[in-house]
């Protein structure tokens, strides 16, 4: 199966639901970009002011069109509230390949068991319903939090891109590159995040 942009891709179990981010979806997003700047401190495109968010909102929706990203909002079924935002992107078909990122959460929202349910409800579709052979991970090689968190998943890291592009206040950065193989996932992966989500 291919990614079909222009379908309504909804995934979702007992804890968390991901629908397509759409434009409306500022109006859930935006208190997180007004109260809570600090959540794009390593981010590479800022939604840290309300005009911010919607810029943030209108490229993930360009790209979408562009058919090589795909964002989703986070829905938390258990505090009945909107937590955050997480896409796939630079997907490549022809490869089989795609990166999975831009992944925020509200503070109050993060440690709770959210991101392990998002990641596996996003590694599934990725590898079991879209036949993906790869997906990739990038993190600010500074973002010591996101980088633990991708390793208790399973991540395997590749290595480190030096100064490989630049952050939003003109510095380099240097990024580094994880991975999750089709084996691995279905070898150990699953069964470890479908494990640890569920707790």
């Amino acid at each position: 199966m291919m990614m079909d942009f222009k379908e309504d891709y909804i995934l979702e179990n007992s804890i968390v639901r991901l629908t397509p981010l759409k434009a409306t979806d500022f109006d859930h997003l935006v208190h997180f970009a007004t109260n809570e700047p600090e959540l794009w401190t390593y981010a590479l495109i800022q939604a840290s002011s309300a005009e911010k968010m919607k810029i943030y909102i209108d490229k993930a929706l360009e790209a979408r069109k562009n058919k090589n990203s795909y964002a989703f909002l986070v829905y938390d079924k258990r505090k009945n509230q909107y937590a955050g935002s997480t896409r796939f992107y630079d997907i490549q078909v022809d490869n089989a390949s795609s990166q999975l990122g831009y992944t925020w959460y509200g503070k109050e929202f993060q440690g709770t068991g959210i991101n392990k349910n998002c990641k596996l409800l996003l590694l599934e579709f990725a590898f079991d319903v879209l036949n993906m052979e790869r997906v990739e991970f990038r993190a600010d090689y500074k973002n010591q939090r996101s980088i633990n968190a991708m390793k208790s998943m399973g991540c395997v890291v590749e290595g480190v891109l030096r100064s490989n592009t630049y952050t939003p206040n003109g510095e380099r950065r240097d990024s580094i590159v994880l991975s999750i193989l089709k084996d691995e996932w279905n070898n150990s992966v699953k069964q470890k995040l479908q494990t640890n989500a569920s707790r």
